[in-house]
Formats: C-alpha cells, sequence, structure tokens
C-alpha cells in the first residue's frame, strides 16, 4: 500500500500550476513525492491554468479565497481579506481530514492553519501522521512592511499553532530558519497553554518559564531550492552571432533587471540580451531596453515546461539583484540557469554564493552595480570557452547536490532513522536511487 501525502498551499499569491517560482516548487516537491512511489493530493486556493504534461493526472481539490467587497476603507477591505483566507484555510483542513493521510506537507502562508487542525482531529483518532510545514519567506514581516498586514496577532497565533503541529519546518535558508527558531519558543508556550487549559477548565494555569521549557520543538532544517535536471538539460549556446545573455524572472524591483540594462549599455564586447518574464517593471524596463544600446529579446512569461526553451543557445545567464536588507531567498533562478550548463553572473547576496563558485561555476559581482555586471559578462562573453567550462562545473553539481529528491531527503531526515518504523513513511520504500525511504520519527523531535 502506497504513502499517501496531502500537499497544502493556502497562499492567494500563489496557484498551483503557475509561472511563478513558488509554482515550480509545488510542482517539483509533488514530482518527488510521486518518484518515492507516494499518491500525492494536493489542496489548495489556487489552480492555474500552466499544468504540465506529467502533472495532468495530479488530483487538486481548490477552495477560492472569496473575493472582497471594493467598498469601505482599505484596513477594511484588507481585514476581510484575511478572515476570507482564514476561511478557504478552515475549509482545505476539512478536506484533508477527509482524506486522511499520511502526511501533511504544508507551505507556509499567512493565517493558515491546516496543519493544526487537521492533526488535532486524526490524533484523536489514533491515526499516526507525519507532519511537514515549509517555510520559504518570513511571511509576516514580508506583508508588514512591503504590503499591508491588518491582524498580526491572527497571523502569529496561526504561526505557532503550526509550528506546535509540525515535526518538521524545512526552511529555504538560514536565515528564514533562524527567524523560525526565534518564534519556537512562542508555539511551545502555545503549546503549554493549550495542554494546560485542557486540564484545568478554571483558566488557572502554571506557565512559568520552567514548566513552557519543558516543551520540545519541530526539527528545524535548511532545504534550499532545487533543480530537475532531468526537465532542464544542458543548453548548446549560438555562436553564430554575437553571444545570448539571458535572465528569466519576474520584471520587479528585487531582480535587479535595471541594473542589468543599465550594465548592458556600459558593456565593451559586443552580446545581445534575452528577457524572459513579466510583472510590474515591464514598462521601466522596455524603456531603458530602448536605450541599451544593444539588441533586447523582451519573451514575457512562459510556463515552467517551457523554461528549459528560453534557455537554449544562451552562453550567460544573469541574477542581478540589488543591494536590499532582504537576503533570505534560495533564488531558483540560479539552479536552473546552473542545471542548463549556463555560467552565472550573480550579485553577491544572501545565499547565491553557496549556489554560485566564484571562478568555477560562475562569477559574483556586488549588487547594484551595472558596471561590475557588465565586465563580469564581457570578460565571459570574449572567452566562450572559459563560459563554457563554467557551465559543465556548474551542471555537475546541479547533479550532484541539487536535486528536488535531495530536498525531499533533508525534509524527511529529522523523521527517524532506519529500523525505527513509521507507519506511513515507512513505505516509501520505492524511492529512486538518492532518495532515502526515511522511516521512523515522532512529534516534537528536538
Amino acid at each position: 500500500m502506497s504513502l499517501t501525502v496531502a500537499y497544502v498551499c493556502a497562499d492567494p499569491g500563489i496557484p498551483v500550476f503557475g509561472t511563478k517560482g513558488a509554482s515550480v516548487h509545488i510542482q517539483e516537491l509533488v514530482r518527488a513525492w510521486r518518484a518515492r512511489g507516494a499518491r500525492v493530493e494536493v489542496f489548495a486556493v489556487r489552480r492555474g491554468d500552466d499544468v504540465p504534461a506529467d502533472l495532468a493526472d495530479l488530483p487538486v481539490h481548490i477552495v477560492p479565497v472569496a473575493k472582497v467587497a471594493q467598498e469601505g476603507s482599505r484596513t477594511a477591505q484588507v481585514a476581510e481579506r484575511e478572515w476570507a483566507q482564514q476561511r478557504a484555510a478552515a475549509q482545505l483542513a476539512r478536506m484533508v481530514t477527509e482524506l486522511a493521510p499520511d502526511v501533511v506537507h504544508e507551505r507556509y502562508s499567512l493565517f493558515s492553519t491546516v496543519l493544526g487542525q487537521v492533526l488535532g482531529v486524526l490524533d484523536a483518532r489514533g491515526a499516526d501522521v507525519a507532519t511537514i510545514l515549509e517555510v520559504n519567506a518570513p511571511l509576516i514581516d514580508e506583508q508588514r512592511t512591503h504590503r499591508v498586514l491588518v491582524d498580526e496577532t491572527a497571523a502569529r497565533e496561526a504561526l505557532a499553532d503550526q509550528l506546535a503541529a509540525a515535526d518538521v519546518v524545512a526552511c529555504v535558508s538560514e536565515p528564514v530558519a533562524d527567524w523560525v527558531r526565534g518564534r519556537v519558543a512562542a508555539a511551545q508556550h502555545h503549546r503549554a497553554i493549550q495542554s494546560c487549559h485542557i486540564g484545568r477548565p478554571d483558566d488557572r494555569c502554571d506557565t512559568t518559564a520552567a514548566h513552557i521549557g519543558q516543551g520540545v520543538g519541530p526539527a528545524v532544517v535548511v532545504t534550499p531550492n532545487g533543480v530537475n535536471t532531468d526537465r532542464i538539460r544542458p543548453t548548446t549556446p549560438d555562436l553564430s552571432d554575437d553571444p545570448v545573455v539571458v535572465f528569466v524572472g519576474t520584471l520587479k524591483p528585487w531582480h535587479g533587471v535595471e541594473d542589468l540594462l543599465r550594465g548592458a549599455a556600459l558593456a565593451r564586447r559586443p552580446w545581445r540580451l534575452r528577457i524572459v518574464g513579466d510583472g510590474p517593471q515591464r514598462s521601466a524596463v522596455e524603456e531603458l531596453a530602448a536605450t541599451c544600446g544593444r539588441p533586447v529579446e523582451l519573451v514575457g512569461a512562459v510556463a515552467p515546461e517551457q523554461v528549459p526553451g528560453t534557455l537554449e543557445g544562451a552562453l550567460v545567464a544573469v541574477a542581478p539583484y540589488p543591494e536590499s536588507g532582504d537576503h533570505y531567498f534560495s533564488p531558483l533562478k540560479v539552479y536552473e540557469y546552473a542545471a542548463a550548463a549556463l555560467p552565472v553572473v550573480a550579485s553577491r547576496i544572501g545565499q547565491i554564493p553557496q549556489v554560485v563558485e566564484h571562478g568555477r561555476t560562475g562569477l559574483l559581482v556586488p549588487p547594484s552595480d551595472p558596471a561590475a555586471l557588465a565586465r563580469a559578462i564581457d570578460d565571459l562573453v570574449a572567452d566562450p570557452a572559459r563560459a563554457q567550462e563554467l557551465g559543465r562545473s556548474g551542471r555537475a553539481l546541479m547533479v550532484e547536490h541539487h536535486s528536488w529528491h535531495a530536498v525531499l531527503d533533508a525534509t524527511l531526515a529529522p523523521l527517524g532513522r532506519p529500523g525505527d518504523p513509521h507507519p506511513g513513511l515507512a513505505r516509501t520504500a520505492d524511492a529512486p536511487a538518492g532518495a532515502t525511504p526515511y522511516p521512523g520519527g515522532a512529534r516534537g523531535v528536538a
């Protein structure tokens, strides 16, 4: 009998079948679970239309977030939207509970408590369910800083509930893991109070530090993004004309496309620029493209399965992130560039130096420095043989260390040791080579 996995995403900004990196992340983890022999069903608030052929048979259950009336103050509208997200997540929890899976694997989203709700019901039934919370960003901080967050208390309580319910919290980077660890104490406090009130209906609880400190939190592990090296194969550069330099990503300020175009205007070597993606900065990108003095191809947004084709023929790939205070991300594009055997020119920020090895798989430059960006690209364009050598090294690194199977392995590792069978996870014995079936595990791994 195969393992049943419920993958949950209650984030209204992420369609399961979309063009965002987050959508790719969902799809690849589903593939990794299925490669282990698991039966996967997805529960989400947005489906999307870009369905890959190999996932056409994937059961996807959708509970849309209700639309908010466009009246009243902005704060009132956001508050209603937050409440609508909570209602949708509660409905998803009921649907997941009906499935009664062996594993609940949830992508962290604001206001969702699916993991906790499902665990509470299934534990009461005596079911043995493994719980994984995947955290890809400090969403509470993001929402407060870059958008609008009305009910921060509800968001914090939801996170505490999720952390209290999780066996494993898989964080995309070390800064995100630090953010999570800083909230585990709050989750333990949450759990201690809940347990105390169950036994003391008169609300008299011992919530001293000594009492709360007896709790154990989830295992917090760092699992950076991966790449599907079967889907993205080595490219062949087209050197019959000026070399192609490619960028793939959403046209948003924090992706640095404007710096790339300013760098193109400063370049001393002839090369063409291919920009794949769309977004709110498109007008600014078009204006700079018209004045940078070299050919620029604006491809627009493409479905994830079309990304490999957009990389074909390129000699160099670029990740020109600007300077900012938010360096907690694990850039999917960098892994995909390397898997395509493209040398990567990237900003030396955040997690990027852990993936792009300067002089071995690409070149690192200071962020927000168009001149340095231009020089690095010029250096590789001037020496195609060296560029291809760096690209081959990057491809080898991705194949050996950064597959999505490896990401799932690292996520499941804390659940136990071989020989400590978990009724569900022990059934993943059909995992491919390199994907270890981790049996065992109990809630509250330290």
